[in-house]
C-alpha cells in the first residue's frame, strides 16, 4: 500500500447537525489532502441530510448519503461500510473534528506499516483549555500516548482499516451498545494484524460536557467492558475470570486497591495543583462507576438455576 492509495471516510450521526457541519468543514474545507470519499450515515432527522447535502459537489469528493434507523454505532457503521470504496477505510464521528494533514497521516502510516490492520491516533479534547471534566477525559477516557506503537486498541473517533481487513473481519457488534470499537480491534489481531497508534494522527473531540455525562459515559463502558471479555475470555482484562492460580487472586486484590493508587498517578498528570485536587476525587468516582458497570451488567446477566 502506498500514499498514493484510496482513502473513504465514515461518519455516523444522529441528531447532531451542527456539531456534524463543523465534522464535515473540518474534513472537506480543512484538510491539507482530501479524502476521496466521505460516506454519511444519518439515523436522525433531516437537519443533518441538508447538511451533508450543502457540501456535495465540493473538491471532487464523492459525497454520500445514507439514511438508517439509528440502533447503535456498530449498526451504522455496518449500513456505511459496504458504501466505503478506499483502500482505506477511516472512520471518525460527528462530534469531532479531524487535523489538516489527518487524512495524509492515515496514508504515511498505513503505507510505512504495512503489518498494521488498524491504525489510530490521539484525541484531545476541544474544550480542554477550559473545562477540567475535558482535562480528566483527556486522560482516562482518550488517554494519548506521546510516542508511536503497536496497542491494544485505539477508538472508533480516529481509526482506519486496510480493505482486505475489514473484508476478513466482517460487520461490527450491534449487541454491543458500547465497546464495539474495542470488539473490532481485538478480531483485527487475532487475525495477525497490528493495531498502530501514532500520535501525528490527531483529532480534536467535543468530550462529555458535565460531570453527570462524563461519570455516566464510564459506567456505560464499564457494562461494554464486561460484555466484551464475556465474549472474549482470552482478552486482556483486569479482572480474574476464575482462581486457579496465585496471580488470579493478585489480580481481583489489585481491582480494588487501583480504585485509589490508578486515580493518584492519573491525577499527577493535570498542569495544575489545584486540577489536581479537584480531579482525584472525580478519577476515584469514575473508577467506582465505571467498575460499578461492570458489576451492574453481571448481576444483569445472571440467572438463577432451575431447581427442579
Amino acid at each position: 500500500m502506498t500514499t498514493s492509495c484510496t482513502l473513504s471516510v465514515l461518519i455516523c450521526t444522529h441528531d447532531r447537525h451542527q456539531l456534524l457541519d463543523r465534522a464535515l468543514h473540518t474534513l472537506i474545507e480543512c484538510t491539507e489532502g482530501k479524502p476521496d470519499q466521505v460516506v454519511v450515515v444519518n439515523g436522525g432527522d433531516e437537519r443533518a441530510d441538508r447538511v451533508v447535502r450543502s457540501f456535495k459537489g465540493r473538491h471532487q469528493i464523492d459525497i454520500r448519503l445514507l439514511k438508517t434507523t439509528n440502533k447503535n454505532l456498530a449498526a451504522s457503521r455496518n449500513v456505511g461500510v459496504p458504501h466505503c470504496t478506499g483502500d482505506i477505510v477511516a472512520m471518525t464521528d460527528d462530534d469531532a473534528e479531524v487535523s489538516p494533514d489527518w487524512v495524509l497521516q492515515m496514508k504515511r502510516v498505513h503505507a510505512e506499516h504495512p503489518e498494521a490492520g488498524a491504525v489510530g491516533g490521539a484525541v484531545t479534547g476541544i474544550d480542554s483549555g477550559h473545562n477540567l471534566t475535558s482535562r480528566l477525559a483527556d486522560i482516562v477516557t482518550f488517554r494519548s500516548l506521546p510516542r508511536a506503537c503497536d496497542v491494544r486498541t485505539v477508538p472508533g473517533v480516529n481509526v482506519s482499516y486496510k480493505r482486505e481487513v475489514i473484508t476478513r473481519v466482517g460487520p461490527q457488534d450491534e449487541m454491543l451498545f458500547r465497546g464495539e470499537d474495542v470488539d473490532y480491534n481485538w478480531r483485527v489481531k487475532r487475525l495477525g494484524y497490528q493495531v498502530y497508534y501514532d500520535p501525528a494522527i490527531k483529532v480534536a473531540h467535543h468530550h462529555r460536557s458535565s460531570l453527570s455525562q462524563f461519570l455516566h459515559q464510564h459506567h456505560m463502558y464499564g457494562r461494554a467492558y464486561y460484555l466484551v471479555r464475556k465474549k472474549w475470555p482470552d482478552m486482556y482484562c483486569i479482572y480474574p475470570h476464575g482462581f486457579t492460580r496465585p496471580r488470579d487472586v493478585l489480580k481481583a486484590i489489585d481491582v480494588f486497591a487501583s480504585i485509589i493508587y490508578k486515580p493518584l498517578r492519573q491525577a499527577r498528570e493535570l498542569a495544575s495543583i489545584r486540577d489536581r485536587l479537584l480531579g482525584y476525587p472525580i478519577l476515584i468516582a469514575t473508577q467506582l462507576v465505571w467498575k460499578g458497570g461492570m458489576l451492574r451488567q453481571r448481576v444483569a446477566e445472571w440467572r438463577p438455576k432451575s431447581t427442579t
